[in-house]
């Protein structure tokens, strides 16, 4: 879970500035984006083989 606590002084854009790379670090935002729309099992298969294929090529 992601907190962000008021820093002196700090006004609620940059609190919402400092949240947002927060999630974008953690890898959220793409979680949310991946699982906004139904993917089919067999283009899941398709998505993580060219990932795995991706990792092993850059060794």
């Amino acid at each position: 879970m992601i907190k962000v606590k008021a820093r002196s002084n700090e006004s609620v854009q940059a609190m919402l500035k400092r949240f947002k790379k927060m999630c974008e670090k953690e890898g959220l935002t793409k979680d949310i984006k991946r699982n906004s729309y139904y993917e089919k099992p067999s283009e899941r298969r398709r998505r993580r083989m060219r990932k795995t294929m991706k990792r092993v090529s850059s060794l």
